[in-house]
């Protein structure tokens, strides 16, 4: 590949300085002329002749062709090329030796196991605080250790115990929740009462006299079994009440659902790679999902130019979108509402049959309140002191 180069000669009178370079048997490529300017492309040899020439026209290099335009472009570029290059080195040594050894230190899911959705919610919440969440790096055994002990020291009245499990890149966290029951000794006089409005479902009671009976509806508060034995009007005996009550309980759950709903999704499938970043544009070398969220981590980078080189997470997302109508709402919307309420109320509740009450347009969403009936049990102690001072 010859090198070639566009010259322009500027000066009072060109086509002066073009007979010397023509007497001079300089060979030229091309030639273009313009007022007071003469284009013409010459090769090495020619270049270096000419700027041996003594003069005053001014002659400057606008443009190479050949092998000489790859050397500039390579010298002009050659930051960047470096780090392309260096990149491609480095991907390809990440992704056959320490791949496996990064990804598995990166924590992709958090397990909380506990049927208490109070638990959960706390010990996520100070798990974050502690820096263990997803996409975090794992923590050493020492470090997660201290964590354990400084959760189980903050929540001493709800937690009694905690550990933290590492399996591959998820961590599975089992929780023992604190009893707070009394001490049987020290219970002498107490009544079960309503813990909530309800319509009484069963009544198991082994000490105590039973006030209500299956299907009556109580309200908050009101007593089912009582401590006080009475024979017609006369108390002979004041026991402990004991027992579990389990009631009808009705909930109202309303949402706002927007009609064009939009959910992404991670689907697990997930592409790493090495991403140059020059100014405010990123350059990768394969091709990443069509729809995605990315996590990344700096390798290289410089304060004080734009440019840096990152290994990049590509997670893979699936992306559903839905028009709702009034016609089509009830099923998503019935789903939502139960997962709502369960988050609210707990697992260990029964759902005994839902139903759409209401559904209507508003602006750019749809309102819908849907109906509960919900086995609980709706135990709840009551000393007799605390009856006394309330009345």
């Amino acid at each position: 590949m010859i090198n070639r180069y566009k010259l322009v000669i500027t000066g009072r009178n060109p086509d002066y300085f073009l007979k010397k370079i023509i007497k001079k048997k300089i060979n030229i490529y091309d030639l273009e002329k313009s007022h007071k300017k003469i284009y013409i492309v010459v090769d090495d040899v020619g270049l270096d002749d000419i700027r041996s020439i003594k003069t005053s026209y001014k002659i400057q290099v606008v443009g190479r062709l050949g092998l000489a335009r790859v050397k500039y472009v390579i010298k002009k570029y050659l930051l960047f090329l470096i780090f392309f290059v260096f990149g491609i080195f480095v991907n390809i040594f990440l992704n056959f030796y320490l791949q496996s050894k990064i990804i598995s230190n990166i924590i992709f899911d958090v397990d909380v196991v506990h049927s208490n959705p109070y638990i959960r919610e706390l010990v996520f919440n100070d798990l974050k605080k502690y820096g263990i969440k997803k996409y975090n790096f794992k923590v050493s055994y020492a470090k997660k250790e201290k964590i354990v002990n400084k959760i189980v020291s903050d929540e001493k009245n709800d937690i009694e115990w905690l550990e933290i499990d590492s399996i591959g890149t998820k961590y599975i966290v089992k929780v023992e929740q604190r009893k707070k029951n009394k001490d049987k000794e020290t219970c002498v006089r107490r009544n079960i009462v309503a813990k909530k409005d309800a319509m009484i479902l069963g009544i198991e009671a082994t000490e105590g006299e039973i006030l209500k009976k299956k299907l009556d509806y109580v309200k908050k508060g009101d007593i089912i079994v009582s401590g006080v034995i009475y024979n017609k009007e006369k108390i002979v005996a004041q026991k402990c009440a004991t027992g579990k009550v389990y009631g009808e309980v009705w909930y109202l759950v309303s949402l706002d659902m927007p009609v064009n709903y939009k959910e992404e999704n991670v689907t697990g499938r997930v592409k790493r790679q090495l991403e140059f970043k020059f100014l405010n544009k990123e350059f990768h070398l394969f091709s990443h999902f069509k729809s995605y969220k990315k996590k990344s981590y700096s390798i290289i980078s410089n304060n004080l130019l734009p440019i840096s080189l990152d290994f990049t997470s590509y997670f893979e997302t699936k992306v559903k979108s839905k028009t709702y109508t009034l016609d089509n709402i009830e099923k998503d919307a019935i789903s939502l509402a139960t997962n709502k309420l369960t988050n609210k109320i707990g697992k260990d509740s029964e759902v005994v049959s839902k139903k759409v009450l209401k559904k209507y347009k508003k602006n750019s969403k749809i309102i819908v309140e849907v109906f509960f009936k919900v086995k609980e049990d709706i135990t709840e102690y009551l000393d007799y002191e605390e009856i006394v001072q309330g009345e």
